[in-house]
């Protein structure tokens, strides 16, 4: 029985089933976890991130691994795709900016719509901390000639469109910033300080589908700072909402 893991799904206040239904598995296999089995490592990974833990403390066998494969320093977690992660993830994200926070996307429609990461994004705003969002510009060619036809062309401008409309609650908050991109994206960035979920984009899959790197940065690790660089050249190229 692995006591460790059950006493932190008892602290994150999770059953066997919402772990399941976040990391896409069957309840049984959270059960097998929970009764000792090791999990494959993307979905160790997984669930560090989502009980925001280290999986060496859930998962002491697994150190020796750790060293073996050296993952960086800078990799908090590493989820599937978007969906598995977490709310609570987002809102501490964000909740945990002092100095900045920034969102680069093509739409960023998702966080838009839950008015919780709204009111989270506006009050760290108000509390004095620089928001910069950059979207694509729904007129620009990353929409008119992404190769991916009129219909998807005409939908990620409606997209970007909806998501503008609900990211406009944000400008009556001293700080905020909007800008419109033009450029193609490898990567969705969204920064509190030093901390990044990244979507890795893949050619041909939906953007929903794509895996994220939670990030911190660490002392001589670099890759932090190479997608904060990537933010900033983008952000320059960007043009003010009007």
């Amino acid at each position: 029985m692995n006591e460790t893991l059950r006493r932190a799904l008892l602290r994150a206040r999770l059953s066997e089933e919402d772990v399941a239904a976040r990391l896409q598995v069957d309840p049984k296999t959270v059960r097998r976890w929970l009764e000792g089995r090791v999990p494959y490592l993307r979905h160790r990974w997984a669930l560090a991130g989502l009980l925001d833990a280290d999986e060496a403390d859930l998962w002491p066998e697994v150190r020796a691994e750790r060293a073996a494969r050296s993952r960086p320093a800078e990799i908090r977690a590493i989820y599937p795709h978007r969906n598995a992660v977490p709310r609570e993830v987002w809102l501490s994200l964000f909740g945990s900016a002092v100095r900045e926070i920034g969102i680069l996307a093509c739409s960023g429609l998702f966080l838009a719509q839950d008015t919780g990461i709204l009111d989270a994004l506006a009050g760290r705003a108000r509390a004095g901390v620089r928001t910069r969002v950059c979207l694509g510009d729904p007129d620009g060619p990353i929409v008119d000639g992404g190769g991916r036809g009129e219909d998807a062309d005409f939908a990620m401008a409606a997209e970007i469109g909806d998501a503008l409309a609900l990211y406009e609650q944000l400008r009556g908050e001293s700080g905020v910033e909007i800008r419109l991109h033009r450029a193609v994206l490898y990567n969705c960035i969204f920064r509190a300080d030093e901390q990044l979920l990244v979507s890795q984009h893949a050619y041909g899959v939906p953007d929903a589908r794509a895996p994220f790197l939670h990030l911190c940065r660490a002392d001589g690790g670099d890759m932090t700072t190479t997608y904060l660089e990537s933010f900033e050249r983008i952000w320059v190229d960007a043009v003010p909402l009007e």
